[in-house]
Protein backbone atom coordinates (compact mmCIF):
# COMPACT_ATOMS: atom_id res chain seq x y z
CA UNK A 1 0.00 0.00 0.00
CA UNK A 2 2.46 2.30 1.46
CA UNK A 3 4.68 1.62 -1.20
CA UNK A 4 2.20 2.47 -4.22
CA UNK A 5 1.56 5.92 -2.07
CA UNK A 6 4.77 7.17 -2.42
CA UNK A 7 5.78 6.06 -5.82
CA UNK A 8 2.76 6.38 -7.93
CA UNK A 9 1.42 9.19 -5.94
CA UNK A 10 4.25 11.26 -4.45
CA UNK A 11 2.14 11.56 -1.28
CA UNK A 12 4.57 9.98 1.47
CA UNK A 13 7.68 11.32 1.08
CA UNK A 14 8.23 15.26 2.65
CA UNK A 15 4.43 15.04 3.51
CA UNK A 16 2.59 15.32 6.72
CA UNK A 17 1.25 12.36 7.23
CA UNK A 18 -1.95 11.20 9.72
CA UNK A 19 -2.65 7.22 10.15
CA UNK A 20 -6.36 7.46 11.56
CA UNK A 21 -7.29 4.55 13.89
CA UNK A 22 -3.07 3.79 13.74
CA UNK A 23 -3.44 0.41 16.30
CA UNK A 24 0.24 -0.70 16.76
CA UNK A 25 1.76 1.47 13.99
CA UNK A 26 2.18 -0.45 11.06
CA UNK A 27 0.72 2.43 8.82
CA UNK A 28 2.56 4.79 10.87
CA UNK A 29 6.01 3.71 10.83
CA UNK A 30 5.87 2.63 6.92
CA UNK A 31 4.99 6.24 6.27
CA UNK A 32 8.02 7.59 8.41
CA UNK A 33 10.44 4.75 6.94
CA UNK A 34 9.26 6.17 3.60
CA UNK A 35 10.62 9.61 4.84
CA UNK A 36 7.59 10.97 5.76
CA UNK A 37 8.03 14.91 6.90
CA UNK A 38 5.60 13.97 10.17
CA UNK A 39 3.64 11.38 10.95
CA UNK A 40 0.56 11.74 13.51
CA UNK A 41 -1.03 8.16 14.66
CA UNK A 42 -4.27 9.00 15.99
CA UNK A 43 -6.43 6.19 18.18
CA UNK A 44 -8.47 6.09 20.98
CA UNK A 45 -6.98 3.31 23.04
CA UNK A 46 -3.65 4.24 24.66
CA UNK A 47 -2.42 0.97 25.05
CA UNK A 48 -2.37 0.61 21.01
CA UNK A 49 -0.44 4.01 21.21
CA UNK A 50 2.11 2.61 23.61
CA UNK A 51 2.94 -0.34 21.64
CA UNK A 52 3.11 2.33 18.81
CA UNK A 53 5.74 4.58 20.53
CA UNK A 54 7.57 1.40 21.56
CA UNK A 55 7.66 0.44 17.51
CA UNK A 56 8.69 3.71 16.79
CA UNK A 57 11.32 3.87 18.72
CA UNK A 58 12.60 0.25 17.98
CA UNK A 59 13.27 1.24 14.88
CA UNK A 60 14.76 5.02 15.86
CA UNK A 61 11.71 6.98 14.46
CA UNK A 62 11.62 10.68 15.33
CA UNK A 63 9.56 12.03 12.55
CA UNK A 64 6.46 10.49 14.89
CA UNK A 65 3.71 11.79 16.94
CA UNK A 66 0.49 10.27 18.73
CA UNK A 67 -2.51 11.57 19.28
CA UNK A 68 -5.02 10.02 21.77
CA UNK A 69 -9.04 10.42 20.74
CA UNK A 70 -11.71 9.51 19.68
CA UNK A 71 -12.26 10.31 15.96
CA UNK A 72 -16.05 9.66 16.16
CA UNK A 73 -15.94 12.17 18.86
CA UNK A 74 -13.50 15.02 17.48
CA UNK A 75 -14.65 18.32 16.98
CA UNK A 76 -15.65 19.68 13.22
CA UNK A 77 -12.71 21.26 11.96
CA UNK A 78 -10.47 20.49 14.56
CA UNK A 79 -7.71 18.78 12.30
CA UNK A 80 -9.44 20.95 9.12
CA UNK A 81 -6.94 20.30 6.10
CA UNK A 82 -3.81 20.04 8.77
CA UNK A 83 -2.36 17.31 6.66
CA UNK A 84 -1.20 16.65 3.01
CA UNK A 85 -2.01 12.70 3.06
CA UNK A 86 -4.38 10.65 5.33
CA UNK A 87 -3.48 6.51 5.89
CA UNK A 88 -5.93 4.63 7.37
CA UNK A 89 -7.34 0.96 7.78
CA UNK A 90 -10.61 2.17 9.38
CA UNK A 91 -13.12 -0.47 11.21
CA UNK A 92 -15.01 -2.09 8.74
CA UNK A 93 -18.44 -0.84 10.17
CA UNK A 94 -19.96 -3.79 10.51
CA UNK A 95 -22.41 -5.02 13.99
CA UNK A 96 -21.80 -2.63 16.59
CA UNK A 97 -20.05 -0.59 14.92
CA UNK A 98 -22.08 0.26 11.84
CA UNK A 99 -21.27 3.18 9.93
CA UNK A 100 -17.70 3.59 11.33
CA UNK A 101 -15.87 3.38 8.74
CA UNK A 102 -17.74 6.34 6.19
CA UNK A 103 -17.46 8.31 9.46
CA UNK A 104 -13.83 7.73 9.26
CA UNK A 105 -13.75 8.42 5.53
CA UNK A 106 -15.63 12.18 6.18
CA UNK A 107 -13.40 12.89 8.85
CA UNK A 108 -10.39 11.96 6.81
CA UNK A 109 -11.83 14.31 4.37
CA UNK A 110 -11.60 16.90 6.44
CA UNK A 111 -8.18 16.24 7.34
CA UNK A 112 -6.71 16.20 4.50
CA UNK A 113 -5.02 18.88 1.65
CA UNK A 114 -4.11 16.77 -0.63
CA UNK A 115 -5.47 12.66 -0.56
CA UNK A 116 -7.02 9.82 1.55
CA UNK A 117 -5.89 6.58 0.78
CA UNK A 118 -8.08 3.85 2.84
CA UNK A 119 -9.53 -0.10 2.99
CA UNK A 120 -13.01 -0.56 3.15
CA UNK A 121 -14.90 -3.94 2.69
CA UNK A 122 -15.29 -4.63 -1.63
CA UNK A 123 -18.95 -4.99 -0.81
CA UNK A 124 -19.87 -1.43 0.25
CA UNK A 125 -18.13 -0.41 -2.93
CA UNK A 126 -20.93 0.87 -4.56
CA UNK A 127 -22.50 2.72 -1.73
CA UNK A 128 -18.75 4.65 -1.41
CA UNK A 129 -18.96 5.23 -4.69
CA UNK A 130 -22.04 7.17 -4.72
CA UNK A 131 -20.67 8.91 -1.16
CA UNK A 132 -17.70 10.28 -3.04
CA UNK A 133 -20.13 11.55 -6.12
CA UNK A 134 -22.16 13.58 -2.97
CA UNK A 135 -18.94 14.83 -1.27
CA UNK A 136 -18.10 15.85 -4.84
CA UNK A 137 -14.00 13.67 -4.62
CA UNK A 138 -12.24 11.58 -6.68
CA UNK A 139 -12.31 7.89 -6.22
CA UNK A 140 -9.65 5.31 -7.46
CA UNK A 141 -10.08 1.54 -6.50
CA UNK A 142 -6.67 0.87 -6.29
CA UNK A 143 -6.46 -2.74 -5.65
CA UNK A 144 -8.82 -5.39 -4.54
CA UNK A 145 -7.65 -6.96 -1.98
CA UNK A 146 -8.38 -10.53 0.54
CA UNK A 147 -8.14 -9.82 4.15
CA UNK A 148 -7.70 -13.02 6.38
CA UNK A 149 -9.48 -12.23 9.75
CA UNK A 150 -9.42 -14.07 12.89
CA UNK A 151 -11.86 -14.32 15.14
CA UNK A 152 -11.83 -11.73 18.08
CA UNK A 153 -15.21 -11.32 19.11
CA UNK A 154 -17.21 -13.66 20.93
CA UNK A 155 -19.97 -13.19 17.87
CA UNK A 156 -17.60 -14.96 15.46
CA UNK A 157 -18.89 -18.13 14.85
CA UNK A 158 -15.37 -18.96 12.81
CA UNK A 159 -11.98 -19.33 13.34
CA UNK A 160 -11.14 -16.89 10.36
CA UNK A 161 -12.99 -15.84 7.90
CA UNK A 162 -11.89 -14.18 4.58
CA UNK A 163 -12.97 -10.84 3.64
CA UNK A 164 -12.57 -9.20 0.37
CA UNK A 165 -11.66 -5.57 0.49
CA UNK A 166 -11.00 -2.63 -1.91
CA UNK A 167 -7.81 -0.15 -1.54
CA UNK A 168 -8.87 3.16 -2.44
CA UNK A 169 -7.44 6.93 -3.01
CA UNK A 170 -9.76 9.48 -2.78
CA UNK A 171 -8.72 12.91 -4.26
CA UNK A 172 -10.23 16.48 -4.38
CA UNK A 173 -10.98 18.06 -8.27
CA UNK A 174 -7.96 20.53 -9.23
CA UNK A 175 -10.61 23.42 -8.70
CA UNK A 176 -11.11 22.45 -5.08
CA UNK A 177 -7.44 22.05 -3.92
CA UNK A 178 -6.25 24.85 -1.48
CA UNK A 179 -4.18 27.65 -2.50
CA UNK A 180 -0.36 27.13 -2.17
CA UNK A 181 1.41 30.17 -0.95
CA UNK A 182 3.86 31.75 -3.79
Amino acid sequence: MLHTIDTRYGDIKGKLVADLGCGCGVLTIGAAMLQAGLCIGFDIDDDALETCRMNCSEFELTCVGQVLCDLAQLAPGRWLKAFDTIIMNPPFGTKRNKGIDMIFLKLALDMARTSVYSLHKTSTREHILKKAKEWHVNIEVLAELRFDLPATYKFHKQKSVDIEVDFIRLSFPEESKPCEPR
